[in-house]
């Protein structure tokens, strides 16, 4: 049998390649194997062989598919055989090279001259192995005279059979009597024994005749090496600059979401997303396209910078999370974000694909989770990774070709669309620009905790000036000093924003300024300290302007009051019949007083034409611009836990154990302790332990290990007492305690 040879063989190996063995496939660690036929039966599992057929090469997995062809799964066949299947432009040294690394995930065992596979492996690879059929009873030669006798669309038909899948769909398959005559080349093929009926819908291409069409490739078109990637020429510091820019760009977008989603949060979906109609409304707002913004609220809430409330009608909010995020530097604002989606177990990408509904998947739904993300995200920036400096690749397809050639079984019937995926949203995030891996891609994909600072050496210096223009628009040439953009947004509006933000001051951006506790005096001398060009006469005439009107009437809390030393203006007021909901009052000639909240108040008169200003018990100018509500942010959902590879020092103990369990195993046993009731007695186990110990003589032990995994041991003895049995164990050369509870046979060992 192939497994029993596969545990000689496995015994045979040297410790180094049992260890490469066990690396590569973890699965088979698990538990610790006894010996060297458990190892070999785990490796032979099918779940364990597909398994590690996923992490193959579409050439090693064509080879596999042609040792299935070649039966060697139920008799061992040769080197040369497998090349010549292989065919003619596949060099016999690259087949050497692909076999020793199937031998060395024990896919393949054997001499050149006698290759075996597991008995599973036939379940693990298509069920048409290189594209081909059942054997007929045509031999070599009368199906090539066969192929050579086919008229067009008999050959037409053959071909498309040979070229693809050997099955093909037919109603002349229920023919119980096909006849040669027939004007079907189907039925013509079948009278003739050149096409084989699998059902009464189905017929099959013989694999002689396969062979015959394919001549020197009998299994088709294989690929022994990965596609050569387009490349095209970069300079480093364009590729950093251009995803600094990238990096701006996203973190002013994402800024702009937490504004609109704090001043006015979308309901949480029962699904648990966001309705189409919202993000229509908020792509508008923060001035995106909807697939951009969908990708920004997957990433702010795995960042923790959005989440729902708890309350019965939850809404989408930002957390207290996300000021502090907001008050950190670009570059450490970039990397939470970007190293959060590097590691997100969703796929953005399918965000508007529908669902087996036929409805729309949108943002945040659950349908979006795919635990494999990450590993799918990595497997391409390590692509890019692996170019050579300067160099980045033309298409993502190009991308897509090389990893299907390297893993052809994983991703699925995704699996091009994830590379796409993966590439422009690195793009947009600024870890992947004009096709390479700037210098912080490539130390936030090492886990290097310098990324953020390599991102702030490509960002250009933040200015410390403005330029402003005679149409009351402000001109922010690049990125401003951090208080500097915060005073821009109180006193003015972007009106257009990129590389270059435009800013535009109005009345009612001034009047915003003078609200938050500004004076006039404060104004003038911010534009003339930051701005590189003269101040235009209409700015200061319309600072001036809206300064003589604000704060002429100040709102206190009586509830509230209002109090202004004009009298005439307080007349105007109390006589206003668009204030009559405010229900004020005059307390004294220069004082009226509301019975509603403050900010009401203020709100009110202001949507009447009126400017007053908000004032403190102090005295002291109020700030009523809204917050928004905050929540607390959730728990980062963890990455996917992936089969996690055991330690050198580990491999190498369980290749000791392996070794321990063989030589028990095959160990020559002598006296025997007689079981009562299925365990040895204890006494008879103590006297032929110490009579061994006297003698020096090895014993062979059936024991129970701390994980409650059966083992056996060859020890030889050196005390017993005390409920211990301490013993050289001849499988790894320690001296070790064995209790004697645990031992579950006993016999001496006979040299």
């Amino acid at each position: 049998m192939p497994n029993a040879s596969l545990t000689e063989w496995l015994r045979d190996r040297g410790d180094e390649e049992l260890v490469e063995l066990l690396r590569a496939r973890p699965d088979l660690a698990a538990p610790p194997p006894a010996d060297s036929s458990v190892l070999a039966t785990r490796a032979g599992v099918r779940s364990s062989v597909a398994r590690a057929c996923e992490e193959l090469d579409a050439f090693a997995l064509s080879t596999l598919e042609a040792l299935v062809v070649l039966d060697a799964d139920q008799e061992p066949t040769s080197l040369e055989a497998l090349a010549e299947l292989l065919g003619s432009e596949v060099t016999p040294q690259r087949v050497r090279r692909t076999v020793q690394l199937l031998r060395a995930h024990a896919l393949v065992w054997g001499d050149d001259d006698g290759l075996a596979v597991p008995t599973t492996l036939r379940e693990a690879v298509p069920s048409t192995p290189g594209g081909l059929g059942r054997p007929s009873s045509l031999a070599r030669a009368e199906a090539e005279e066969a192929v050579a006798a086919l008229d067009d669309g008999e050959r037409a038909l053959v071909d498309k059979l040979a070229d693809g899948s050997p099955l093909g769909r037919t109603r002349d398959a229920a023919l119980e009597r096909p006849r040669a005559d027939s004007d079907s080349p189907a039925e013509r093929l079948l009278a003739r024994s050149l096409l084989l009926r699998r059902d009464k819908q189905t017929v099959e291409l013989p694999r002689e005749m396969a062979f015959a069409v394919r001549g020197d490739c009998p299994m088709g078109t294989v690929q022994p090496e990965e596609p050569i990637l387009d490349l095209v020429e970069r300079e480093q510091h364009t590729v950093d600059s251009t995803s600094a820019g990238a990096v701006l760009e996203l973190l002013r977008h994402m800024e702009s979401l937490l504004d609109a989603w704090g001043d006015d949060p979308p309901d949480v979906l029962r699904s648990g997303g966001v309705g189409v109609r919202e993000l229509r409304r908020t792509a508008k707002d923060v001035d995106v396209d909807e697939d951009r913004l969908a990708l920004l609220v997957e990433l702010a809430v795995a960042a923790g910078l959005l989440a729902r409330t708890d309350d019965e009608a939850p809404q989408w909010v930002p957390t207290t999370q996300s000021d502090t995020w907001r008050s950190s530097m670009p570059e450490q604002q970039w990397a939470v974000v970007a190293k959060t989606w590097l590691d997100l177990p969703r796929l953005p990408g399918l965000i508007g694909a529908r669902d087996e509904k036929d409805k729309p998947l949108g943002p945040l739904s659950e349908q979006l989770r795919r635990p494999n993300a990450p590993r799918d995200r990595r497997r391409v920036l390590t692509l890019l990774d692996e170019l050579p400096s300067g160099h980045g690749i033309r298409d993502a397809a190009d991308v897509a070709a090389v990893l299907a050639w390297r893993a052809p079984r994983r991703g699925g019937r995704l699996r091009d669309d994830l590379v796409r995926w993966s590439v422009a949203e690195a793009t947009a995030i600024g870890v992947v620009a004009l096709g390479a891996l700037p210098t912080a891609g490539r130390a936030l994909l090492d886990g290097s905790s310098e990324a953020a600072k390599l991102l702030g050496e490509s960002l250009p210096e933040p200015l410390d000036h403005v330029l402003v223009q005679a149409d009351l628009t402000v001109v922010a040439p690049g990125r401003l000093e951090p208080d500097l953009a915060a005073e821009m947004h109180q006193i003015a509006d972007v009106e257009s924003a990129g590389s270059a933000t435009v800013f535009r001051v109005s009345e009612s951006s001034v009047r915003r300024a003078y609200d938050a506790g500004r004076s006039a005096d404060d104004l003038h001398a911010f534009f003339r300290e930051r701005s590189r060009t003269p101040v235009p006469q209409a700015l200061t005439y319309l600072i001036d302007d809206v300064s003589r009107r604000h704060g002429r009437l100040r709102a206190g809390t009586a509830s509230a009051f209002l109090r202004c030393d004009d009298e005439v203006l307080l007349a105007e007021v109390l006589a206003s019949a668009a204030l009559a909901d405010l229900e004020l009052r005059k307390i004294a000639p220069t004082v009226l007083v509301s019975p509603l909240p403050l900010s009401e108040v203020v709100d009110t008169m202001r949507s009447a034409g009126f400017a007053p200003v908000a004032e403190g018990p102090d005295g002291q100018v109020l700030d009523l611009t809204a917050k928004g509500p905050r929540v607390r942010a959730m728990g980062r959902e963890p990455a996917p836990a992936a089969l996690p590879t055991p330690s050198e020092d580990k491999l190498a103990e369980l290749v000791r154990q392996v070794r321990a369990g063989d030589r028990a195993s095959t160990a020559r046993r002598g006296s025997a302790v007689t079981p009562e009731r299925g365990r040895p007695s204890a006494s008879a186990t103590l006297e032929l332990l110490r009579d061994a110990a006297t003698h020096e003589r090895s014993v062979w032990l059936g024991f129970v290990d701390a994980h409650g995994g059966a083992t056996q041991r060859v020890v030889a003895p050196v005390t017993v007492g005390g409920g211990i049995l301490q013993g050289y164990d001849q499988g790894s050369g320690e001296l070790g305690n064995f209790p004697l509870h645990r031992i579950t046979s006993v016999a001496v060992v006979d040299e």
